[in-house]
């Protein structure tokens, strides 16, 4: 049976009540019909309806959330992760834009849910005091579902776009943090946190591929597609098989709000991007895949290490290790990448930059 996606539906249509079980859910609640309306329905219980207490049966225990400023633990953090940033952001609203997912083992799903929020700063936030302006950023959720539970997350959020949306400067809220950093570490910089070391250790310990000398797989194997824009355009740096998997039409959002369009603009970011980490290699998590009539929708979980060596983007080189999780969400029809959205934390990586963390 289809499993209806978010493009088009209103929010009033999406939380009616969707009549019997669309897919198999072992363990989940009677009223979720497949786990695009668990994921929708659920969020718009706890953020909309402030229904907060929800968290406790649809996060377990022991759930681990994956950030770029370290991990949050079990179900009591992420419930008050959640109240902090109403409490900045009372009026948050969510717009749910796509849900993409993939069946996993032992009966397990993985939503990537990308979502636009709008809100009005009235309440302190980690960026600082109040500023009472309205804003608008993006956030990509990634997790991990069974038996009505999200077992794990990895929760990527356009922080920059958010900071400057607020009237601040990500490289001075940057700063600010990486300076609290080492007041706990004696004034010091310092080695990379336990959790973010082990990452970056991760990432490196991975032998590299051969040298890619064959043809780009098309979409429609989703998990080679992305798997082969990793390893051969990212990683091997073949910038020029860009044109074979994007429409010379291409739009891409990416972090701090950049808006690019076309081959040029899009290869000038990928080339930026590891222009400023020179040593760059990245890694593909987790991929998942949609198909409808027109196309098809894929979520990429993809990491980076590097080391800061490079002007393009960041400023004058730190020398310093930098490791960023990311979710990229593309569009396809026609055989290639008509819409990106790509989100990661910049407030995050400069503050990485800035010795803190």
């Amino acid at each position: 049976m289809t499993i209806p996606g978010v493009a088009g539906r209103d929010i009033a249509d999406m939380m009616a009540p969707q009549g019997a079980r669309r897919q198999a859910l072992p363990g989940y609640d009677a009223d979720y019909a497949d786990i695009v309306d668990y994921i929708i329905r659920c969020t718009h219980r706890i953020w909309e309806q402030k229904d907060i207490g929800l968290i406790e049966t649809h996060y377990s225990d022991d759930c681990l959330m994956h950030l770029m400023t370290g991990p949050i633990e079990g179900a009591a953090g992420v419930v008050a992760n959640t109240i902090r940033t109403l409490a900045a952001f009372p009026d948050r609203t969510l717009m749910g834009e796509a849900v993409i997912w993939s069946p996993e083992a032992d009966g397990a799903y993985l939503s990537s849910h990308r979502i636009t929020s709008s809100g009005t700063n009235l309440g302190a936030s980690d960026f600082g005091p109040a500023t009472g302006r309205r804003v608008q950023f993006t956030t990509i959720a990634d997790c991990l579902c069974r038996e009505n539970r999200i077992v794990e997350e990895w929760l990527v959020r356009d922080n920059s776009a958010l900071t400057l949306a607020l009237g601040l400067s990500p490289r001075a809220v940057a700063r600010a943090h990486a300076k609290a950093d080492r007041a706990q570490n004696d004034g010091q910089s310092g080695d990379a946190a336990p959790w973010r070391a082990a990452a970056m250790d991760r990432i490196r310990s991975l032998n590299p591929t051969p040298f890619p000398d064959t043809a780009m797989p098309t979409p429609a194997d989703a998990t080679a597609f992305a798997h082969a824009v990793v390893d051969q355009i990212w990683n091997h740096r073949r910038f020029a098989k860009i044109r074979d998997v994007y429409s010379p039409a291409a739009h891409a959002a990416m972090p701090g709000g950049r808006r690019l369009f076309g081959h040029g603009e899009i290869t000038g970011w990928m080339t930026a991007l590891i222009g400023s980490f020179g040593d760059a290699r990245f890694v593909a998590d987790h991929v998942a895949s949609v198909e409808d009539d027109a196309g098809c929708d894929i979520a990429l979980r993809w990491t980076m290490a590097g080391t800061h060596d490079g002007t393009a983007l960041y400023g004058a080189p730190t020398g310093r290790a930098i490791y960023i999780l990311a979710v990229t969400h593309w569009r396809v029809e026609a055989g290639r990448i008509i819409d990106e959205v790509t989100v990661f934390d910049e407030v995050a990586l400069l503050r990485q930059i800035e010795g803190g963390l």
